[in-house]
């Protein structure tokens, strides 16, 4: 299967998704060489709504062919590792009469990706079996989470099963600046070069 052209509607990228993650060569990690098996699946920012419904059908649809998805959201995640760690009501307390700045730092501290959200995933990847790795939620966790942070924290806990990261924005890559992770389509900020474009995958 060819990859997706720039003009690509919802169902071709469901079509394409679906068959690449269904096929023998993605779920064995073929043609991969040495690389971690990381995969982006960049999408407009403003078909979010309509990404979630797409995934979760994804995601039936591939159980029925008998291929396992374990989905992550980093948002529900997030949420989860806070009540857990009893502080999810001080963090809603404190919410109105704190900066915006002041909230990035306390969150980025709790929900730090090497020392609490890896070690989160970790052991919930322990507890499944599954095929595939869906990493959702993206957006909403930004800026207190970066994509980038994940991958590179990532890539030595989730190396035995394709993952696929569901990207709001663009995942450019380029000779002359590297690969960027363009989340929304507007922030460039965010350097990660490790994770193939699912969108141009061929089976």
């Amino acid at each position: 299967m060819a990859r997706l052209s720039n003009m690509a509607t919802a169902k071709d990228r469901f079509d394409h998704l679906f068959k690449v993650v269904g096929s023998e060569r993605f779920l064995k990690k073929q043609g991969l060489g040495n690389e971690v098996p990381f995969f982006i699946c960049p999408y407009p920012a403003e078909e979010a709504v309509g990404m979630d419904m797409m995934r979760a059908s994804l995601a039936k649809k591939l159980e029925n062919r008998g291929v396992r998805v374990f989905e992550i959201n980093f948002y529900d995640l997030s949420i989860n590792l806070l009540r857990d760690r009893g502080i999810w009501d001080d963090v809603l307390a404190a919410e109105p009469s704190i900066g915006k700045d002041e909230l990035k730092e306390l969150l980025q501290g709790v929900l730090d990706p090497e020392t609490h959200l890896i070690p989160e995933i970790r052991a919930r990847l322990a507890e499944r079996q599954f095929d595939v790795l869906f990493l959702s939620g993206v957006g909403e966790v930004f800026p207190y989470i970066r994509s980038h942070n994940v991958l590179n924290n990532l890539q030595s806990t989730a190396k035995e099963k394709p993952t696929v990261m569901f990207f709001p924005g663009k995942y450019t890559q380029s000779l002359d600046t590297g690969a960027s992770l363009d989340l929304f389509g507007i922030l460039h900020d965010d350097k990660y070069y490790r994770a193939f474009d699912i969108t141009h995958y061929e089976i």
